[in-house]
């Protein structure tokens, strides 16, 4: 049994690119955020023990977390490893997997941080049917006027400003950009360039996935 880990800063399209990979590989997509949301809704005692920092305003400690993993890589669907996104995130959180289990390949979305700034930045949404638009990449052709349900006034997360995303950007290459050094003394890192469209950059990840795998 081995997983796939997704590596990329926020906004490079891993969840877009997860999906492609699930279908080619049957693997099942964890999440962290989705084993703790899980793990609270069942009241589990690691849940339960997630909860008490959660609502300290405190990050889940590392133990916590690799506990959740291991008993998400025991689950019938994980029988033959699982893909990983958004964990490891430090190279402390790595050595803790690489205990409980064995790492295929850490596949890297690559993006300029400019043109992450302009993928978030530029976001916004319906908030009616939830249709989802960019300024430079896919505007309504109405202004302010969605195009799936013609519903009028179109919404923005708060924090898709560029302050909030540099200060993300710089926690994830302060934090976790060290971990595709620690990976890549050990033969796993793939970095795959994630500036492209979103069907040219899956076909280059599968392409990485079947040439490691001799196919």
């Amino acid at each position: 049994m081995a997983s796939i880990v997704l590596f990329g800063p926020p906004g490079a399209g891993k969840g877009t690119q997860a999906a492609i990979i699930m279908a080619e590989t049957g693997l099942p997509q964890v999440s962290t955020g989705d084993m703790l949301r899980a793990a609270l809704g069942q009241g589990s005692s690691l849940g339960l023990e997630a909860k008490s920092f959660m609502e300290a305003g405190k990050l889940v400690p590392d133990s916590i977390i690799i506990g959740l993993i291991k008993n998400r890589l025991q689950e019938n669907d994980a029988s033959n490893g699982v893909l990983l996104d958004g964990f490891p995130r430090t190279v402390a959180q790595a050595e803790a997997l690489m205990e409980i289990e064995e790492v295929e390949v850490v596949l890297s979305i690559e993006v300029p941080d400019e043109r992450i700034i302009e993928r978030i930045c530029g976001r916004y949404s319906c908030p009616q049917c939830g249709a989802v638009y960019h300024d430079s990449f896919n505007p309504t052709t109405s202004e302010d006027t969605c195009d799936n349900c013609s519903h009028h006034g179109m919404k923005r997360r708060a924090d898709d400003n560029e302050e909030t995303v540099t200060s993300r950007l710089e926690t994830y290459h302060s934090q976790t950009r060290p971990l595709a050094d620690w990976y890549s003394q050990r033969g796993l890192f793939q970095a795959v360039d994630g500036d492209r469209n979103i069907e040219s950059v899956g076909e280059s990840l599968l392409k990485v996935l079947s040439e490691l795998r001799g196919e």
